[in-house]
């Protein structure tokens, strides 16, 4: 016979119930627990890196950028009239003296025209001669007539005189004395006259002589002239040095002020350094400065700065103060350092990758031990090429990495072991 077994299926509901909120219960624990937890830093290999420690203590500031040798003296030797290029006596690089002649040329009007100014120069030196016979001729009949004149003035105040003493004693007529007198005053208006036109006649005459000087200066000045163009047909280099440039070819036709070739001095160069604009607004002339010449290391100082900028950079000139060494020579590519100034007990650190002065910028900071660095937002101050200054967020012996850490943006830790 079966016994009815009681009912239990309220025991295994409410058991199913109390599972069902234990684990929701779980469920949200372990959710939240998850929730919690930092994501798992990046590993990044420590031989790819490279860090540095926060020092305090002075800072040199400098600036680098790449530049040139250029000569001091550069000449460049222009044509002076219109003419053809017969040929070519040197090459570069042909040592030359001022004498040297580079490059003949030919023009046979400035030929002729040095001929007729010859010429014309011969014409006003005779005309002058002639001139100065002529007024010294007319100049010395003056003078004659002014003499003749005075002579006849001394005889009539002598007669005169003999004529007032003759009348004083009675012996002769008071009437004659008169005329005598009268003759005398005659005479001697005349030789003041005839000494005006003796004044007169030689300052025209010096007047005259000296338009016709002038006439003969400028003919000699137009003939100086066309043998300086004569002579210029024959190309000289102008100063001591290296023949470095030769536009123009043989047969070409060349105009008054074109270039026909460019002489450098060798041993006088100097250095123009390209400065990137964002690191050239502390740079003065003055200022000290070293160049690599890749063959050694010269002293100089900033002698100019260009105030425009090309292609983000600005132009410094560098001259140099040191004897070059061997091999240095026009267009040598060379590195150039600046020394802005010396900082004293400030705060510094190896220049970041991408640590521009007076910026803030996140850097990794490692731990004590080195395993691992965690991102901190530092201030930077003035900057040189190799180190910069700390303003905030690091203190003395901290180690930062320094390298290119762009690929780790995204996090704020990364592991190194």
């Amino acid at each position: 016979m079966d016994i009815q077994r009681p009912s239990n299926a309220r025991a295994k509901k409410i058991r199913r119930i109390a599972y069902g909120t234990i684990a929701l219960i779980l469920i949200g624990g372990v959710t939240y627990g998850l929730s919690k937890l930092k994501p798992a830093a990046p590993y990044v290999d420590p031989g790819t890196v490279w860090s540095d420690s926060v020092k305090r203590g002075p800072m040199l500031r400098e600036v680098r950028g790449l530049g040139t040798l250029v000569p001091e003296d550069i000449r460049w030797v222009a044509a002076q009239t219109d003419a053809h290029v017969d040929k070519w006596v040197l090459r570069p690089p042909a040592i030359v003296k001022p004498g040297s002649i580079i490059m003949e040329l030919s023009d046979p009007t400035v030929q002729r025209d040095s001929v007729d100014a010859e010429y014309q120069l011969k014409g006003a030196e005779a005309d002058y001669q002639n001139m100065k016979v002529q007024v010294n001729s007319d100049l010395m009949s003056q003078k004659a007539t002014e003499a003749s004149v005075r002579s006849d003035y001394e005889q009539a105040k002598i007669n005169h005189d003999v004529k007032a003493k003759l009348v004083k004693e009675g012996l002769e007529p008071e009437m004659n004395e008169r005329l005598t007198r009268v003759q005398e005053e005659q005479l001697k208006i005349r030789v003041e006259l005839e000494g005006e036109r003796t004044k007169i006649a030689t300052d025209s005459a010096n007047a005259k002589l000296a338009a016709q000087q002038a006439k003969v200066e400028q003919m000699k000045a137009l003939y100086g002239l066309k043998l300086s163009q004569v002579e210029a047909l024959h190309v000289r280099a102008g100063i001591d040095g290296v023949l470095q440039l030769l536009p123009v070819d043989v047969g070409q036709h060349v105009t008054p002020g074109m270039n026909l070739a460019r002489v450098a001095d060798p041993k006088k160069l100097r250095a123009e350094v390209k400065i990137a604009e964002t690191q050239a607004k502390d740079v003065v002339p003055g200022q000290k400065a070293s160049i690599d010449t890749r063959n050694g290391i010269v002293s100089g100082h900033v002698s100019r700065v260009d105030p425009s900028v090309i292609n983000g950079t600005v132009t410094v000139d560098v001259t140099i103060d040191d004897p070059l060494p061997p091999g240095a020579r026009p267009d040598l590519s060379v590195d150039g350092t600046i020394t802005l100034e010396n900082l004293t007990n400030v705060l510094f650190v190896g220049r970041p990758v991408h640590g521009q002065s007076d910026s803030t910028i996140g850097i990794f900071k490692l731990t004590e031990d080195g395993s691992e660095a965690t991102r901190v937002n530092v201030k930077l101050g003035r900057s040189s090429v190799n180190t910069i200054e700390i303003i905030d967020g690091l203190k003395v012996g901290d180690k930062v990495i320094l390298s290119d850490m762009s690929a780790w943006d995204n996090f704020d830790r990364v592991r190194l072991k």
